[in-house]
């Protein structure tokens, strides 16, 4: 897939744009100015695969918390500003990698040159961000309602403000809830600059309603080569936006690292708990990020190893019994409560190839 060029962006020395790899981003839930359940919750989330934080920045307070933070984790930390131009100042002299705000609640043209200002020393990026639920009235008068043009316009006098004090360390976000307006807001931005984007679909949902919505979005985004970094927001917890964004990114091979489990759906033929066992290997895969291979989970002795013929390896049953398969032939038999262990160990061995 060829990728839209954009220019290069150092978030706390991961690079965004350009050929980088598309970045993951997640956002805590904790509170900020709890330092200690905010380390904890992006250990965690640096574990399942995010490579950008974002923490809110409402108070002072958070501010002073966020500088702790920095110092305690090992990814770039991002402040979330709204309406107020000294938390942003502030957030920068703690040592936050980037700032995100809407120049358009920050306040007047002095307080966001103030921002700029402070970013432009320590040169820090600044995310640009828009979002259909605030686009301003005029622009809601121009085009008739809350369109992407006017996401598009809005997103751009913004960045033409901050580069008219004569900085372009920039990342742009245009966000929607509606998916269809989010990817055409994408596609018009995409032709119109080339700042690295950062793409998701704002308010999505749960994680299973959001989870779907936001591959369909991201995936028409991706999967015409916009986009730099990526978060999948829902509602619920943040790992569950890490592993989304990853099977996104998989599905579209964008990323090819990691293990990717085909299943089939069950029928009435299926005689074993194929919802468990795929389950249960879903968690056993996660811990071999290394490897890159397609692994299938059957529920037919029958028609698996024919139907897992296109996967480097596979497991099915039925009955009490269970077979090993590898590129389509079985190559053991077992009992059926020894596939998790037989697949672990092949899993183990695969690492040595």
């Amino acid at each position: 897939m060829e990728r839209k060029h954009t220019r290069v962006i150092n978030i706390g020395g991961v690079l965004i744009g350009g050929n980088n790899p598309i970045a993951i981003q997640s956002m805590t839930n904790t509170r900020t100015e709890n330092v200690d359940a905010t380390v904890e919750q992006i250990a965690g989330l640096e574990a399942a695969g995010c490579e950008i934080i974002r923490c809110a920045v409402p108070t002072m307070e958070a501010v002073q918390a966020i500088g702790e933070i920095k110092k305690r984790v090992h990814i770039p930390v991002v402040a979330d500003i709204h309406f107020d131009y000294r938390l942003a100042i502030a957030a920068m002299e703690n040592g936050v990698d980037k700032i995100r705000i809407n120049p358009g609640n920050i306040g007047s043209l002095d307080r966001i040159k103030a921002v700029v200002d402070v970013a432009k020393e320590r040169n820090i990026p600044i995310r640009v961000g828009v979002n259909s639920g605030s686009l301003e009235k005029n622009l809601v008068e121009k085009y008739g309602g809350v369109t992407a043009e006017g996401l598009v316009e809005s997103a751009l006098d913004k960045v033409r403000i901050i580069e008219d004090m004569d900085y372009d360390n920039l990342v742009i976000s245009i966000k929607s809830s509606n998916v269809m307006m989010c990817v055409k807001a994408h596609e018009l931005i995409s032709a119109k600059t080339d700042y690295p984007l950062h793409v998701g679909i704002t308010e999505s949902g749960t994680v299973l309603t959001g989870s779907i919505k936001s591959a369909v979005g991201l995936g028409l985004i991706l999967g015409q080569g916009i986009g730099d970094t990526i978060r999948v927001s829902l509602t619920g917890d943040p790992v569950e936006e890490i592993k989304a964004a990853k099977t996104i990114l998989k599905t579209l091979g964008i990323r090819q690292s990691g293990i990717e489990i085909v299943s089939c759906p069950t029928c009435g033929r299926t005689s074993i708990d194929l919802i468990g066992l795929a389950e249960k290997v879903e968690k056993l895969a996660a811990g071999y990020e290394e490897l890159n291979l397609k692994l299938a989970v059957m529920g037919c002795v029958v028609n698996g190893p024919g139907e897992a013929k296109e996967a480097d390896l596979g497991i099915a049953g039925g009955k009490g019994e269970g077979v090993l398969i590898k590129k389509g032939e079985i190559i053991r038999r077992m009992p059926e409560a020894e596939l998790l262990s037989a697949l672990k160990y092949e899993l183990d061995n695969w690492k040595e190839k």
